[in-house]
């Protein structure tokens, strides 16, 4: 096929030999299936902001650290330098992740590189040599959906002892080859410690995973495995290793709501109580 522009650079530098096929077209990049050598990888082409429909919404940006202080500045106000700059921690966020959740026990592609906005990695492919199937092109027996299930939990918790939350885990976002899961699509990924989103895009990652799971495995809906890893994340006992129950107490939380209510309603039968008695006075006189 015709070498997109945004390949050529890495055609002329050796990095690839040949672009075989466009694998998809996403909201935020181009995939591209190629040769390099022997070995056959994916290249991921980032799109440029403006043809993005994922606008690098500022709830995934917060706590993204630059450590050049000048680019900070820029970014901050917007210039045309920062939002260049911005578009290269974007990028990047997806590789350094991919880097740490390899490390960390994630299954996730193999990164190679990231070169002039596009990314090399591993071609995760079936037990055929094909492109490997997105979980939602999956049907599962109810022992697959349980087991696959787990291995979610497993994956999703060492993330989040290695500080990344993914926040956009979907069935759309995992592919499945024949040992299982594998998560895609990270460069939305934020930190677990310094973002105040990561609570709430950790439980709806969890609970997409688990609503999906729950179609072939229905036992698995009403788990509370997001709620459960991220208490003993804030007091620091969650470990790549914690055996997750998917049942969440909520300390004595729901006891301090009976008792505010108790409250209220005791003010309220106060002032009824009260009020009765001001037109038992205005009856005697």
């Amino acid at each position: 096929m015709k070498i997109p522009n945004r390949l050529l650079p890495l055609v002329e530098d050796g990095l690839i030999d040949e672009v075989l096929t466009q694998l998809m077209s996403g909201k935020e990049a181009s995939v591209y299936i190629v040769r390099s050598g022997d070995n056959i990888q994916c290249a991921k082409v980032y799109k440029e902001i403006e043809q993005r429909s994922f606008k690098q919404a500022v709830a995934y940006r917060e706590g993204r650290k630059v450590k050049n202080s000048r680019r900070a500045r820029a970014m901050e106000k917007g210039s045309k330098f920062g939002r260049d700059e911005q578009e290269k921690v974007w990028q990047n966020a997806e590789i350094d992740a991919l880097y740490k959740l390899s490390e960390a026990g994630v299954r996730v592609p193999t990164p190679y590189g990231c070169f002039d906005g596009v990314l090399l990695m591993e071609l995760v492919t079936d037990n055929d040599g094909s492109v490997a199937p997105r979980l939602n092109d999956v049907t599962l027996t109810k022992d697959q959906a349980i087991r696959d299930h787990d291995l979610m939990i497993q994956y999703v918790t060492r993330m989040l002892c290695a500080g990344i939350v993914h926040g956009d885990l979907s069935e759309f976002n995992v592919l499945v080859d024949h040992l299982g899961p594998v998560i895609i699509d990270l460069p939305q990924a934020v930190d677990a410690s310094a973002n105040n989103n990561a609570k709430w895009m950790l439980e709806r990652d969890v609970n997409n995973m688990t609503t999906y799971y729950g179609q072939f495995a229905p036992e698995l809906l009403g788990s509370e495995y997001a709620k459960e890893m991220w208490a003993l994340y804030e007091i620091g006992e969650l470990t790549p290793n914690t055996q997750l129950t998917g049942v969440f107490i909520d300390n004595g939380r729901d006891a301090d709501v009976d008792g505010l209510m108790a409250e209220i309603n005791a003010v309220m039968e106060e002032a009824r109580l009260r009020k009765e008695r001001q037109l038992e006075d205005q009856d005697i006189d």
